[in-house]
């Protein structure tokens, strides 16, 4: 993961950021009830999540190469607003969200970038953290489109910001059809490059240490 400047919230914005292509697969729109169930079911299971401690791997794709470009590494949240990415493979890249702070180590190099002074900073560390628990409905932010499929359900967010459709097309988030979790996230730039980043080893609700989120 590139921590620069320029595309640092390009590539944070996979934090959520989750997911698996539509083609080839069955999908219906849900129903009126359906959608209601739906999002009660995930705004519910938002409340009751405290913390999460997950490993993720992270697919990107490249519209200007043949191959796709695999990394993996560690996931922290904790209620309200604190969130560590942590990159293990194939390189250690660390950001950290705290304090309406972002900590950012890229092997070695720090930076500290003041989100409160910042509006699109800002608009982005509330998609990052509203993603990682699920909760996310804003349709004053993003025009939604719901689907379901024989094992989760699916949710398009294409952004009405002017600003973040420069960075983010439209992205989409999967749903276990159980519990409401986020499970996979497909980031998806205006280029038609995407990000893949899938969750696994998910535990909600065990204890995390305030330390897990100093550099």
């Amino acid at each position: 993961m590139n921590f620069s400047t320029n595309n640092k919230f390009i590539n944070l914005s996979l934090v959520f950021f989750l997911f698996v292509g539509l083609t080839g697969f069955s999908q219906n729109h849900l129903s009126e009830p359906e959608l209601q169930e739906f999002k009660i079911k995930v705004k519910e299971n938002a409340k009751r999540t405290e913390t999460i401690v997950s490993d993720f791997t992270q697919s990107k794709h490249l519209f200007v190469l043949d191959h796709v470009i695999t990394s993996k590494g560690k996931l922290i949240f904790k209620s309200p607003n604190r969130v560590r990415w942590e990159y293990v493979d194939p390189y250690l890249n660390v950001a950290i969200f705290k304090d309406n702070q972002l900590l950012v180590d890229s092997e070695g190099k720090r930076q500290n970038i003041d989100l409160g002074s910042n509006k699109m900073f800002r608009s982005l560390n509330s998609l990052i953290v509203n993603s990682i628990k699920g909760d996310m409905f804003d349709e004053s932010q993003f025009d939604l489109t719901y689907f379901k499929f024989e094992d989760y359900y699916m949710v398009r967010f294409v952004p009405k910001d002017k600003r973040l459709q420069k960075f983010i097309a439209s992205f989409e988030m999967k749903f276990s059809h159980d519990f409401a979790e986020v499970d996979e996230v497909k980031l998806i730039e205006p280029n038609e490059d995407h990000t893949v980043i899938t969750f696994h080893d998910r535990k909600v609700n065990v204890p995390v240490d305030d330390v897990a989120f100093n550099r």
